[in-house]
């Protein structure tokens, strides 16, 4: 197994891309830990892998949160190889002139300062080993700002786009090395948040939580010589222009 012997800790790991990186990770031999707001929803996700993966409830706007996590993890894991930051939110009203200033602050709390955070209190024990990945799952909204998206989101990912490209050239020389990935659509209860919801035709054909983690395993199974900065992964059928 290619990634025997390491660890991974993955936010918003209860559903979605965050979930299918943990059984894409876990699947190599990774030892894995999730997090997210609802505890029941990430002890149903252990339950998805065989050995079950680890869990602990956190709120990555919040500070003491996420420290506490970090001090969780710390003890169950001795120490974090593999960051995955993949906890997001969005709104559904999503126009400068639907959504409110706190809906903008939310949005902007959670997606990128959480980001943010989580960043914050790896750092250090990776700056200390000189060795450390962490994926930022950003959206080409964080590279396109995109109607479908709205405002506070595609600001919000832009913003953990920029956070990752400036921290990953500060920490070349401690051989940390940060990745940002674009997804498309990809079918998860994300979409919930859409005020017009996808049929299961326009479902099927977009990318999948395993599609978004195989791209997470391949980033982690890179040699550490090997640095991917960026990927935009789409489904087949979408346009990226």
């Amino acid at each position: 197994m290619r990634l025997q012997g390491k660890t991974a800790l993955i936010t918003g790991g209860g559903t979605g891309m965050g979930l299918g990186s943990a059984q894409a990770l876990a699947s190599e031999g990774c030892r894995v830990a999730i997090a997210g707001r609802r505890d029941e929803v990430l002890r149903q996700a252990a339950a998805t892998c065989d050995p079950g993966l680890l869990f602990h409830a956190v709120d990555v706007s919040d500070r003491d949160s996420v420290r506490a996590l970090f001090e969780w993890a710390n003890a169950e894991l001795r120490q974090i190889d593999i960051l995955v930051n993949s906890a997001g939110v969005n709104i559904k009203t999503r126009k400068m002139s639907e959504m409110t200033p706190e809906q903008w602050d939310s949005v902007l709390r959670i997606n990128a300062t959480g980001t943010y955070n989580c960043m914050y209190e790896v750092l250090p024990q990776m700056r200390e080993r000189r060795d450390g990945l962490i994926v930022n799952v950003s959206s080409i909204s964080g590279k396109r700002a995109l109607a479908i998206g709205g405002i506070a989101y595609c600001a919000s990912k832009f913003a953990t786009a920029a956070l990752g490209t400036a921290v990953g050239a500060e920490e070349i020389p401690n051989n940390i090395r940060i990745t940002t990935v674009y997804p498309g659509e990809v079918n998860t209860p994300f979409l919930e948040a859409r005020a017009v919801q996808p049929t299961p035709e326009q479902r099927a054909v977009m990318l999948q939580p395993e599609d978004v983690g195989a791209m997470v395993l391949a980033v982690a199974c890179l040699p550490p010589t090997a640095h991917v900065s960026e990927i935009i992964l789409k489904p087949t059928v979408q346009e990226f222009v």
